[in-house]
């Protein structure tokens, strides 16, 4: 039985790509190019689908370009946190600096992505980049030199504004290329397995080059990825998906926050994004508290390590499950993991729960990204990848700042709390939207066979 969506419909479906999709037809069908120039492919690519789908055209490109251009998402974050507790002495501080850099970036974010969807990649994020980059290294300079903490604010506010979301940004452009589901759920699994790569290598840079280069450097590292990634990857023209501008009739009472599934799997993203944000913040602390700082990022490289590895596991295999029942599973694994945190007395114990944890992490993003492609609409789709992005970014900057309070009036165990706490309200919430996405199945086919 191929891969199913939440409501059970076969994932074999016609995708909305650009070889499926009329609207989005390119002159140069890239899908057909590829299939007849490949077709003698020998036995090892048949066994590896990320060398298959990274041999259509442009597609090893963009994704290199897409990945560091989404560097600063693993390093400023923690990078303030570091760089104001360096300078100000205080995480909780730290911790409301990286909030108002995170919730300008949720408000931002899925608005961006709208210009995208409307007036294309390039068109939209060449000077929002340029910006964006500046900016993160004027809010470094206004740390290092103790500016008043508002003024950080301010700064960092501008500076989530202007961020975008390569991550929805890439994907959009896999379901221009591709047109298999198959091949599209290895490629979000690329994608997300890259995420978690970040992770592996952000934080513990963001760690070394604060507590031991240069407090400053751990802003100007990220800034720099993002001009050159972004930069690149907006001069990849011929991959880019075509805007898709629309007219006040077609989209009157059409917007996509309508949509009660987006919205179900927005609100799991959510508390994900707690648990992230208060274990980044809670592990540095706990590092700190066993006089290992330095260890902070490296032991939270370990965790997104766990998920990179079984992410590409993930990715390599097509499942016979329905996507919402591996949802559930991911999330339970997830949650279950998170709260044994609680009972780490030291750092080999810490490592090795995030390790193990760490396994659930790119198969549940994986999965929600796939439901995503499933329920929203071509002409949305970056900016429903964007609204679950935005969702998870406000849970982090929620995390980050309630478990920095936390931290300092009860040490790391009082942030690991918060962690505990996002994974259970995740859990429900997965488990209350399974139950009304099997409610939805019986309506939904009623109203395809009525289509057909």
């Amino acid at each position: 039985m191929p891969d199913s969506d939440p409501q059970g419909r076969p994932e074999a479906a016609p995708t909305r790509s650009a070889a499926s999709s009329p609207e989005s037809v390119s002159p140069r069908d890239t899908t057909a190019s590829y299939e007849t120039t490949t077709s003698h492919r020998d036995d090892s690519s048949r066994r590896n689908p990320y060398a298959t789908i990274l041999r259509f055209p442009g597609a090893a490109r963009f994704s290199v370009a897409a990945a560091i251009a989404r560097l600063p998402m693993s390093m400023v974050g923690l990078a303030i946190v570091l760089i104001v507790e360096h300078t100000y002495g205080s995480y909780a501080a730290g911790g409301r600096v990286t909030a108002a850099y995170l919730i300008a970036a949720a408000i931002a974010t899925p608005l961006i992505a709208r210009l995208v969807d409307r007036h294309g990649q390039a068109k939209v994020m060449r000077p929002i980049v340029v910006i964006n980059s500046t900016l993160t290294v004027a809010l470094g300079l206004a740390i290092v030199n103790q500016a008043p903490e508002p003024v950080l604010w301010g700064i960092a506010a501008v500076v989530g504004a202007t961020i975008g979301s390569f991550g929805a940004l890439v994907r959009k452009r896999w379901t221009h290329v591709l047109d298999s589901p198959n091949h599209l759920h290895t490629a979000f699994s690329l994608e997300s397995a890259l995420d978690e790569f970040l992770f592996v290598i952000g934080p513990t840079l963001a760690t070394i080059l604060v507590v031991q280069v240069w407090p400053l450097a751990g802003l100007l590292v990220p800034a720099a990825g993002a001009l050159i990634g972004g930069l690149w990857f907006c001069a990849q023209r011929a991959s880019e998906p075509p805007a898709h501008p629309v007219t006040a009739d077609a989209t009157r009472g059409k917007s996509v926050l309508r949509n009660k599934s987006l919205l179900a799997l927005s609100a799991i993203f959510l508390f994900i994004g707690v648990i992230f944000g208060s274990v980044e913040v809670s592990t540095v602390a706990f590092a700190k508290e066993a006089g290992r700082e330095n260890l902070g990022g490296l032991i939270l490289g370990v965790f997104a390590a766990g998920s990179m590895i079984t992410g590409l596991a993930y990715g390599a295999r097509h499942w016979r499950s329905t996507l919402v029942r591996r949802l559930t599973v991911t999330v339970t694994i997830l949650a279950i993991g998170i709260a044994c945190l609680l009972l780490a007395q030291n750092l080999w114990q810490l490592t090795l729960v995030l390790l193990v944890t760490g396994v659930a992490i790119a198969p549940t993003l994986i999965t929600g990204n796939n439901i995503i492609h499933e329920i929203v609409h071509a002409g949305q789709l970056t900016e429903g990848l964007a609204w679950a992005s935005t969702a998870m970014t406000i849970g982090v900057s929620v995390g980050t700042a309630v478990a920095g309070g936390q931290i300092d009036r009860l040490g790391a165990v009082g942030g690991y709390l918060i962690s505990a706490l996002g994974g259970a309200v995740a859990l429900l919430l997965t488990y209350a939207a399974a139950t009304a996405f099997r409610r939805r199945r019986t309506a939904v086919r009623r109203v395809q066979g009525n289509a057909a």
